[in-house]
């Protein structure tokens, strides 16, 4: 099958969160049976990622993306790639970056992809859509309509307005998202807690297609030695150390985890908590400042930033264990990639990840400050319920892998070209 993806943001760009790896993972698993996958996406270099913790273009292709002198652009002729587009192939999977021309928060303009769904959109089989609120899926899937291309519609998470831009997001699925929903072959759904609210919101129930999110236990197979993440934080062996990585945004919960971690520290002084994530921008980071120092916490709380690659493989060691507190996860990666890692995780019943891994490698509480507090306190007293936690991580970071959800897109691209 010849597939395209479009996703706002992709390898190497990681500082938006879990969408990039997300589609990456998919696409080389399909890569990896055959299929020729193209992912259609921007080129964010303009918005100067490097400084803020992802990886430059440059940067990229030097760690071993192949490009190719004078590679076709965008528009299907042959120019200097860094004028307009670039190439990249990722094993097996082609990668088109599209040059910015502006922005607004993560949403770019890129004119090009006029012409490339103009010219090329009919050289594939299927179009796997990602994200809502940006002009890639909702241009891709203006021309596959007219060309009758089926097309898949994957929300990652966006679909409901959570915490900001509501109104935004509720005019812009007014005048753009309902076509965009309507003209979709099929909706995927990542987890149950996704799939009720799409069907809550008037998305046919039989239009809609759950498959979970996962891992890519290749990238946990060789871990770091623990102690590194430690080492640089001025912590022992013996210091409770509870991990938050994620973006810095209010529908991660993070104001709650200060609050709660807050009242744990009353009891457990040596408990350390780091958040370490790239800036969302919404406020929260502010938020999170002001409470720190409310609570007297500037030695027990600390701002680590982004981590990526090693970095973040050694947090995830060092660790005791990971907390997601988010208000909102339409899955929840940080949760499967510290369970990958061998490092239990607290997350709340709003992660859609929760009911995979309740009992066995995590705990599951409510989105609450008190709840949360009682989850921190169980899993920094209770050591014999950590261990058994830890024990059962390897099984289910198995049971979380890319095989089974790269073979569910597998069946439902072949049924979309060549339905029963």
């Amino acid at each position: 099958m010849r597939i395209l993806k479009t996703t706002q943001t992709y390898y190497p760009y990681l500082s938006k969160g879990g969408p990039p790896a997300k589609v990456r993972a998919i696409a080389r698993g399909l890569a990896r049976r055959g299929h020729e996958v193209t992912v259609l996406t921007a080129d964010l270099d303009q918005e100067q990622e490097a400084g803020r913790g992802g990886r430059s273009r440059r940067q990229a292709l030097e760690a071993g993306a192949e490009r190719a002198s004078g590679a076709n652009d965008a528009d299907g002729g042959s120019r200097k790639s860094s004028a307009r587009s670039w190439e990249s192939r990722d094993d097996g999977v082609k990668a088109i970056y599209l040059r910015t021309l502006q922005n607004y928060r993560a949403t770019t303009i890129n004119p090009q992809i006029l012409s490339f769904c103009a010219r090329r959109l009919r050289d594939y089989d299927v179009v796997h859509i990602y994200g809502l609120y940006d002009l890639f899926g909702s241009i891709a899937a203006w021309f596959c309509r007219r060309r009758e291309i089926p097309y898949v519609l994957e929300p990652i998470g966006m679909f409901g307005p959570k915490v900001r831009s509501q109104k935004k997001k509720r005019l812009y699925r007014k005048l753009i998202g309902d076509a965009l929903f309507e003209g979709a072959s099929v909706v995927v759904a990542n987890s149950d807690t996704e799939r009720r609210e799409l069907i809550d919101s008037g998305i046919p129930e039989e239009k809609i297609v759950l498959r979970r999110n996962g891992i890519d236990l290749a990238e946990f197979q060789t871990l770091p030695a623990r102690g590194a993440f430690r080492a640089k934080h001025n912590l022992d062996d013996k210091t409770p150390l509870i991990l938050f990585l994620g973006r810095i945004s209010f529908i991660k919960g993070l104001d709650h985890l200060v609050k709660a971690f807050a009242q744990l520290a009353q009891v457990h002084r040596d408990a350390r908590l780091v958040i370490a994530g790239p800036d969302d921008e919404d406020g929260c980071a502010r938020a999170v400042h002001e409470l720190i120092e409310q609570f007297h916490l500037r030695e027990r709380v600390r701002l680590a930033g982004p981590l990526y690659g090693d970095e973040k493989l050694q947090a995830f060691v060092d660790a005791d264990f990971v907390v997601l507190p988010s208000r909102y996860e339409s899955f929840g990666n940080v949760a499967a990639e510290a369970i990958a890692s061998g490092t239990p995780v607290l997350v709340t019943d709003q992660c859609g990840i929760a009911p995979l891994i309740e009992g066995s490698a995590g705990l599951v509480v409510s989105c609450d400050v008190e709840s949360l507090r009682d989850g921190l306190k169980r899993l920094v007293e209770e050591k014999n319920l950590l261990a058994q936690l830890c024990a059962r991580c390897v099984q289910v970071a198995k049971d979380l892998s890319w095989d089974e959800p790269v073979e569910t897109m597998e069946r439902l691209y072949e049924s979309l070209i060549e339905p029963e």
